[in-house]
């Protein structure tokens, strides 16, 4: 019988933990998500380690993340913005190993394939941001929702459009980051069963497989800058407003 594609996504039960009524088992996704952490040190601290005013390549790997991720938050929110860079470095970085990692043949686990961690760091982004424009421009801040000289017989339609928009913010930025790493790993299961299937004749199957798992690495990559610039566009709107 063959394994419905779906499969890798499943969620199995490391170690069983109950606390009271609920179930706090350590699973495949918590592992993963504790090696994505280790994975991330490892390559922070090891890089940095003997750090020369000529780097070496690891050294140059993990200043050119610092300045990627830096360049795209002064850009993105200004120069105010730059005391949070600490938590959009360290998302970005979590869901660009997260990802990778997710890519590893036959014992990788992608752990935002799944909408409950995605929505967790969504939720965690909007409350955040909304508290600092909160905190930064009291009442004012719900000017955010309020455009600027539209007539004034559409604001209240308006207003309610900005609002949704603005509440939807996690939901997309959740989704977006979920649907393709289960559209992609999904895709490359499927065809990689073809190739198995196929057998001799699975030489065109297998040049598209490795074809499509090239694509996928750069949507992995491109999924963790996505989910980062949105945040710092969030950003800056609790900052500066309109």
């Amino acid at each position: 019988m063959v394994a419905s594609p779906l499969a890798q996504f499943e969620i199995k039960t490391l170690i069983p933990l109950q606390l009271g009524e609920y179930d706090i088992s350590f699973t495949n996704s918590s592992l993963f998500m504790g090696l994505t952490v280790i994975a991330i040190m490892i390559f922070m601290i090891g890089g940095m380690r003997k750090s020369a005013m000529v780097p070496g390549r690891w050294q140059l790997s993990v200043e050119m993340c610092y300045e990627f991720v830096a360049n795209m938050l002064q850009d993105a929110a200004g120069r105010e913005a730059r005391k949070y860079f600490p938590f959009i470095f360290t998302l970005f970085m979590f869901i660009l190993f997260a990802n990778l990692m997710g890519m590893i043949p036959y014992l990788g686990f992608t752990v935002t394939s799944h909408i409950a961690v995605t929505f967790a760091m969504a939720g965690f982004v909007f409350v955040g941001v909304t508290l600092i424009g909160l905190a930064k421009h009291g009442f004012k801040f719900f000017k955010l929702f309020v455009p600027e000289g539209a007539p004034l017989a559409l604001m209240p339609l308006l207003v309610v459009i900005e609002l949704v928009s603005y509440l939807s913010r996690p939901i997309s930025l959740s989704v977006r980051l979920f649907a393709n790493m289960v559209a992609g790993h999904t895709m490359l299961k499927v065809f990689g069963g073809f190739v198995v299937a196929l057998g001799v004749l699975g030489v065109v199957p297998f040049v598209f497989i490795v074809a499509l798992t090239g694509l996928e690495l750069l949507v992995a990559c491109l999924q963790a800058y996505v989910f980062a610039i949105l945040t710092c566009m969030y950003l800056n709107d609790a900052l500066h407003l309109h």
